[in-house]
């Protein structure tokens, strides 16, 4: 799997000048907000995993808008291969088939 900067911060990386503190300061808040994206998929998902028949659907919808979320998130640092983060989070079909869904 190869990794990009995103493409706002591309033309300033490539020209051999060290990123200025704003650009890192930016890159960091990125991350952090990915990862805490990443934390409420796996939230999510537990929930999910241990969802009693009655309250299932609800948690199925809570866990479609979280991943949705996330890989908005992931195109936003550039990230637009989703194939990786499915396999890691184990993503079930019935939750990738109700992304965008509302």
């Amino acid at each position: 799997m190869s990794l990009r900067p995103p493409q706002n911060l591309t033309s300033h990386l490539s020209q051999g000048r060290a990123p200025s503190a704003l650009e890192y300061e930016m890159m960091g808040e990125m991350a952090a907000s990915l990862g805490r994206a990443g934390a409420k998929v796996e939230q999510t998902l537990a929930q999910l995993a241990s969802a009693a028949m009655p309250e299932r659907d609800m948690r199925l919808k809570a866990a479609a808008r979280a991943v949705h979320a996330y890989f908005i998130q992931r195109e936003l640092c550039g990230l637009r291969n989703h194939d990786a983060a499915i396999l890691d989070y184990n993503i079930p079909r019935a939750v990738l088939i109700r992304l965008g869904a509302s």
